[in-house]
């Protein structure tokens, strides 16, 4: 289980109304962040999930309604007791970015850990967060990222009471590790079941369409993607900037058989997003126009 919020909605600049475009993930009670805009630690603590166990930060690109959020949200996290290191993950150059903009921001009571993305394709594994990160198509190195979380087969009591496992070693075998006792090993494959299906988020701005996008975002629960005009009549100035807009989004979720489209990312020019839904929603139905602090909390599917 995953619980999500889209921190913001805004593009280019924050508006009274409209926080940056932002979205934070907790499992198991650790949190990752997407993007950090100017002013993303106000609609953090609005929306009241804390920051002390914040353990990855990563980039989509180094546009400052991305990134330029990020000295003020360290000195919040610093604020908050935390100890442990944080990782910030990004395109190549993130640790010079981030150490510039940390001279505003120079004494923080943790470790800073970086990780620069410099292929087509990039995995990232921190805390409980296992990341595939694929570069896009803006006007600068930019980065669209899908959080998997599979799941272990379902535990076989029976199989493991005829192995004879003891039952204090269930526990850790349902947990999809190797136990031991009085010398014999047991492995999780003898009493687990063929993997379940576990759950899979992408989030992508600040990119036109690719050919690659579908099978990336393939069968994802939520796909969170840019939605910079409604308009279909502003698709010559989304080209030109290297954006994308609402029916392109919804072309893509068709395409990769998501389960759900959250738009972002929107243009400040454009007051209401929701007065466009339906250009999206006629291609993909269960398309939502995102607003601030939208959450929501996906589970493993019974079967």
């Amino acid at each position: 289980m995953i619980d999500i919020a889209l921190l913001g909605t805004g593009g280019m600049m924050p508006l009274p109304e409209r926080f940056l475009t932002s979205l934070l993930v907790r499992k198991r009670g650790r949190m990752m962040l997407i993007d950090s805009g100017e002013g993303t630690q106000v609609t953090m603590k609005m929306l009241g999930w804390g920051f002390k166990t914040i353990d990855l930060i990563c980039y989509t690109h180094f546009h400052a309604d991305h990134i330029s959020g990020l000295p003020g949200l360290l000195l919040t996290i610093g604020n908050s007791d935390r100890t442990e290191p944080l990782t910030i993950a990004g395109p190549e150059g993130v640790k010079k970015i981030a150490e510039g903009l940390r001279l505003i921001a120079p004494e923080l009571p943790f470790a800073i850990n970086y990780i620069e993305l410099k292929e087509k394709y990039e995995n990232i594994n921190i805390s409980e967060f296992d990341l595939k990160a694929m570069q896009v198509d803006h006007r600068i190195s930019c980065y669209g990222y899908s959080l998997d979380i599979p799941r272990a087969g379902k535990f076989d009591p029976q199989k493991a009471m005829e192995l004879g496992i003891p039952k204090e070693l269930w526990s850790v075998l349902q947990k999809g590790e190797t136990a031991e006792y009085n010398g014999q090993k047991y492995t999780c494959d003898t009493v687990l079941g063929a993997p379940r299906k576990g759950i899979k988020l992408c989030y992508c701005t600040d990119t036109r369409p690719t050919a690659d996008m579908p099978d990336f975002f393939r069968d994802a629960d939520l796909l969170v993607y840019e939605g910079l005009y409604g308009d279909d009549e502003k698709l010559e100035k989304a080209v030109k900037h290297k954006h994308s807009v609402y029916r392109e989004a919804a072309n893509i979720a068709k395409a990769a058989d998501v389960k759900e489209l959250w738009l972002t990312h929107f243009s400040p020019a454009m007051t209401d997003p929701e007065e466009f839904l339906s250009v999206a929603a006629d291609i993909f139905p269960n398309t939502v126009v995102g607003t601030d602090r939208l959450t929501k909390t996906i589970k493993f599917e019974e079967r």
